[in-house]
Order: structure tokens, then sequence, then C-alpha cells
């Protein structure tokens, strides 16, 4: 079965998302990251034969968008819901094969972490690839149609995303771990990380 990779992002847009960031370095700086940081990965992951890439972007309408970013890749909307409930869907509606999610926020990522995740979902169920900041820059699923409970009341957006989303699986689903990386949610993360990648 093939592999598919999902990169889950918002479409880049003045004043919305990443408030924290954008309080600290100003809008225009924030979506300038955002656009470069898509590009960034597109560039690195779209074109590895390992694996199929698709976008799940919000809002669902920037889909129509989001399929100019790079030629031959399938974009679909996250769907309503919180942030869980989005990357479940997101998940659960790839074709049959192992999935492996990512966001859009993450400097040092690559196609090496990426085919990692992949080879730990052949002797396990689940794969996270923990953040600095105590969430998780990655996640992925074996058999994605058939998920355990996922993401239920997890404090996101915290250092206690990561633990409240382990605490919250079933005994017996089998979880590994991929590299620890870091994520740019604020001015600091921006100022130590985004330098390195030509911010």
């Amino acid at each position: 079965m093939r592999r598919h990779l999902v990169l889950f992002v918002r479409a880049p847009q003045l004043g919305v998302g990443k408030r924290r960031l954008a309080r600290e370095i100003g809008d225009v700086a924030t979506v300038r990251f955002e656009r470069l940081m898509i590009a960034l990965l597109l560039r690195r992951l779209a074109r590895d034969n390992r694996w199929r890439l698709r976008i799940a972007v919000t809002p669902d309408k920037a889909r129509h968008h989001a399929r100019h970013w790079h030629r031959g890749i399938e974009a679909v909307g996250q769907g309503g819901g919180d942030l869980g409930v989005r990357m479940r869907r997101a998940l659960a509606n790839c074709p049959p094969g192992p999935v492996v999610l990512v966001g859009g926020d993450i400097p040092a990522l690559s196609a090496h972490h990426i085919a990692a995740a992949f080879r730990l979902l052949g002797r396990h169920d689940l794969v996270f690839g923990p953040a600095e900041d105590g969430g998780f820059w990655l996640v992925g699923a074996r058999h994605p149609r058939h998920l355990p409970p996922l993401f239920e009341q997890v404090r996101w957006s915290g250092p206690y995303a990561l633990a409240d989303t382990l605490a919250g699986l079933p005994r017996g689903v089998r979880t590994a771990f991929a590299d620890r990386l870091a994520d740019v949610d604020d001015s600091e993360a921006y100022r130590r990380l985004a330098p390195r990648r030509g911010f």
C-alpha cells in the first residue's frame, strides 16, 4: 500500500493564525514566515517517491488556491472542529496505507525525518514526533482508517499536548517516537531557528 504524507497547514493570511508569533514579530513577518515555510517544505518533501504528498489546509476554501502551491499536489480542506478533530480527519481520509501528518512550522524538517517515521510505523500503530515545547510536530498512523480514540481532552498550544494525547490512548496501542524537533510558535523560537533557514 502507498504511503501518504499530509502537510497540515493554515493558509497564510494577515491577522489569522500564529497569533502568539504575530504579536511578537508582526503580522507581515509572520505571513512571510508561513509562506516561506510552506514553500520550503514542499521543495523538500513533494518529489520524494517514497510517499505521496497531499496538503490539508484551513480554511477549506483555501484548498483551491493551495493546489497552485506545487504542481501535481492534491489539496483538501481540513473541515470543521478543533485541531484534534481536524487532524484525525486528515489522517482518516487518506487512501489505505500508512500516513504521516506534519505541521508547516518546523524549519529543521527534512525527508529523512519522514522516512524514519514511516519505518517506525512498520512495527507500531502510531508514531509521534515530540516538539521541544511539549507538543508534537508529527503524528503518523499505520492503519489510519482504523484509528483508536485520539486527540480527546487535549490541552492544545501548550506544554501538555503530547502528554494529554498519549494519556488518552487505549492500552495495547503500540507507540513510537521520532526525533525531537523544534517548531516556531513564538519570537524566541523564530529568532533561534528561522535565521538558519534563510527567513
